[in-house]
């Protein structure tokens, strides 16, 4: 499937079992997301209710031909007030269309949403190494904040986290 067939928009509740499909691959076989057990369809209906309550929380799916392929979001970065200028991004792939171009049509989908939005910054945290998401996150102008050591245990291994940052507005 080429990359001019993929069709980015707002993610549907029809659209959550194969975002659930996508994401639990990651929480299986990888150390990209700590979750250590597969996320049960009723919680990820609680979580897609959430993106209804604000214009900052953004959730995007790229399509192709009836197949959702990816998805990317925002959230709150933490729920104090005080952060309210600050979300936190995420992007994820199906695990086969990864290096196809998608995740980057799903960040410039969602940081087009969120122009104009009352937002200083947006964060993003990073399972490392990782080359292809910090090669993603600099494309998109994010630039290194830090590094916590051996954060998240996952696989019989401690995980460091790469946290990076982005200016909106």
């Amino acid at each position: 499937m080429g990359i001019e067939n993929i069709c980015v928009r707002h993610a549907k509740e029809a659209d959550l079992a194969q975002i659930n499909d996508i994401y639990n691959y990651y929480v299986i076989n990888t150390p990209v997301t700590f979750d250590l057990v597969p996320v049960l369809s009723k919680e990820r209906v609680l979580w897609f209710e959430r993106f209804a309550e604000s214009r900052l929380y953004q959730l995007f799916v790229a399509e192709g031909e009836g197949i959702v392929l990816g998805y990317a979001y925002s959230r709150a970065f933490w729920d104090r007030r005080a952060y309210d200028t600050t979300v936190e991004v995420t992007v994820y792939c199906a695990h086969d269309a990864t290096g196809t171009g998608i995740g980057t049509q799903l960040y410039a989908t969602l940081f087009e949403a969120l122009n104009g939005q009352d937002l200083r910054m947006a964060i993003a945290g990073i399972t490392l190494p990782n080359d292809a998401s910090v090669k993603l996150h600099a494309n998109f102008g994010f630039e290194p904040a830090g590094v916590m050591h051996g954060v998240g245990r996952k696989f019989d291994r401690f995980w460091d986290v790469g946290w990076y940052e982005k200016r909106l507005g």
